[in-house]
């Protein structure tokens, strides 16, 4: 069940930073984990302030995604359930609600860049990040 969360309690938001940092550190091995060990914090403050879909199941978060306007911040899935449609399912949702959306995704997690493709993302441009690794920008339109 997807739904989105307009106000996170705090063990709301300690499930979600848990799931970023495990699938996270998952998909991108070629980045030091100190960096999104470092990180979550700032994550701690913005998550409240982002547009929020969570995927329920058994009647725990498994999955979320954080939007800024149209911009996809991020799409999470617990390891545990992941391959099992969970990020397609959000994303379908978040499509119903937006016209527009766009993203930047690591070259080096192809997983995640096949994935966003296969769903309609097209590439806009490349860039390199705080952490030295390249990024395409990603759009998607209606």
């Amino acid at each position: 069940m997807i739904k989105k969360i307009t106000h996170l309690t705090s063990e709301e938001l300690d499930r979600l930073l848990n799931i970023w940092l495990e699938a996270t550190i998952e998909a991108h091995p070629f980045i030091e984990k100190n960096y999104w060990l470092d990180n979550q914090s700032l994550l701690k403050e913005q998550l409240p302030q982002a547009e929020l879909y969570v995927y329920m199941k058994d009647g725990k978060i498994v999955a979320f995604l954080g939007m800024i306007e149209t911009y996809i911040a991020g799409l999470f899935v617990h390891t545990d359930y992941q391959n099992q449609g969970i990020g397609q399912q959000l994303l379908a949702e978040v499509k119903k609600d937006h016209k527009q959306l766009s993203l930047s995704v690591y070259v080096k997690n192809q997983r995640a860049l096949h994935f966003y493709q296969k769903q309609g993302f097209r590439f806009v441009k490349e860039n390199v990040d705080e952490t030295g690794e390249l990024e395409h920008q990603l759009v998607w339109d209606r």
